[in-house]
């Protein structure tokens, strides 16, 4: 937060989103690509059709103007944000984060596509110094091919790290928790990128019937969520402790009662290996090795690696924030998804945090991201001071939603949600 004045009506946040998606149009992607994949490019574009509305329609553009998309974010009282991927790369069917795995015959046009995005990436986040962390893409079939990404990602500064596949039911992939991964884990750890897990990149495929698509909304977050314990109880944090992981757009009520979970199966699977029975038991077998290759507990891995992309955090997550952890939190508005909360933020964070200590506010909405993602909080201090949301303004509960807006955050009943 800005230098503070103990004016509340003066004093405003450091609002970093640690949740924004963004993309090339297609045919500017094509700069971008090897050359020996152009003749292949042009054949695949001239017949490709988009399947989502909002990259069609006049407002696409959110996704690549870079003057739009910082003017927009200004006047939502936003600084800065993390950049996830939103738009078609290059031979994909779809976005890349719900895309499925690629075949082994797609893989080397897939991998293209994707290198493609991240050097437009890099160019995008150059056009604003300082104000956007681009989240780069890997696949998983080729783990030694991911590390170079890694390192390659790493110096062209893209400080919004990995973002990290899903190894959905059918994948074909090994599971998150295999040693398969090590090197990528390993890289991460050495050169300090954050491990990004966003919502939708973990479900199996359901159709597209009406109550596949209910079935989709239900349990996207909980396939997503499932990265947090395989790579808990697969050991990579106990192997590379510099390592940390962010699950983000999954909301973040659900962790302490997951933790509680995990710590139950933790002590009781390793405690039935130790134990000194005259005779082995179904549980020793399956805790056998399990406390050896985990180290800590997963409550104590939560707090030391892993972070929470809380996008328009809820009201009634905001009261577990202890639980959680309020180092751990940081917020986002999802721009430029419908689903978002511009050009109301001001409206969500009231919803969120009116009465929550200033300090606390202050680290969930900037601070925590600053640390994570390594923005330099001096300079967007500075800009803050003229476009950030007052200290008094969230302080004041938010009594009506605006009729217009579209974000779950102002819908009724979403307390509801479990997961």
């Amino acid at each position: 937060m800005s230098a503070p004045t103990n004016d509340p009506v003066t004093d405003r946040y450091t609002v970093i989103s640690a949740d924004c998606h963004a993309g090339a149009d297609l045919l500017d992607y094509r700069p971008y690509l090897a050359k020996e994949h152009h003749e292949a490019f042009d054949a695949w574009a001239a017949t490709y059709v988009n399947p989502y509305e909002d990259l069609l329609a006049d407002t696409a553009d959110k996704n690549w103007n870079s003057a739009r998309r910082l003017a927009e974010l200004e006047e939502d009282g936003i600084v800065a944000e993390v950049v996830f991927p939103n738009t078609i790369p290059p031979f994909f069917p779809s976005a890349a984060l719900m895309a499925p795995a690629p075949t082994a015959e797609e893989f080397e046009r897939r991998w293209a596509g994707l290198r493609a995005h991240n050097r437009w990436l890099a160019d995008f986040c150059a056009a604003a110094p300082g104000r956007r962390a681009g989240v780069f893409q890997i696949l998983l079939n080729d783990v030694e091919e991911a590390v170079k990404e890694i390192r390659w990602a790493s110096r062209a500064g893209l400080g919004g790290g990995l973002l990290l596949p899903g190894t959905p039911p059918g994948s074909g992939l090994p599971e998150l928790y295999s040693s398969t991964y090590d090197p990528i884990w390993a890289v991460c750890a050495e050169l300090g990128v954050p491990v990004n897990h966003h919502a939708g990149s973990a479900s199996p495929p359901l159709g597209e019937e009406p109550a596949a698509r209910a079935v989709f909304m239900v349990e996207t977050t909980w396939f997503s969520h499932r990265a947090l314990w395989h790579l808990i109880f697969g050991g990579a944090f106990r192997r590379h402790p510099g390592l940390r992981l962010v699950l983000t757009e999954q909301g973040s009520g659900w962790i302490p009662g997951v933790l509680d979970m995990l710590d139950y199966y933790h002590g009781r699977l390793s405690a039935a290996a130790t134990k000194r029975a005259k005779r082995s038991t179904a549980e020793s077998k399956f805790g056998a090795g399990l406390a050896e290759a985990m180290g800590k507990g997963p409550s104590d891995v939560w707090r030391d690696n892993c972070f929470v992309g809380a996008s328009f955090m809820r009201p009634h997550e905001v009261p577990l924030r202890a639980r959680i952890g309020v180092d751990k939190i940081m917020w986002g508005s999802d721009y430029p998804h419908d689903e978002g909360t511009y050009p109301y933020s001001r409206e969500g964070l009231r919803c969120a945090y009116a009465g929550v200590p200033r300090e606390e506010v202050a680290a969930m909405v900037g601070g925590n991201a600053a640390r994570v993602y390594g923005f330099d909080l001096d300079t967007l201090d500075a800009l803050a001071a003229k476009v950030g949301p007052t200290v008094a303004e969230l302080a004041e509960p938010l009594t009506r939603p605006p009729a217009d807006a579209t974000s779950p955050v102002f819908a009724r009943g979403a307390s509801v949600r479990v997961w």
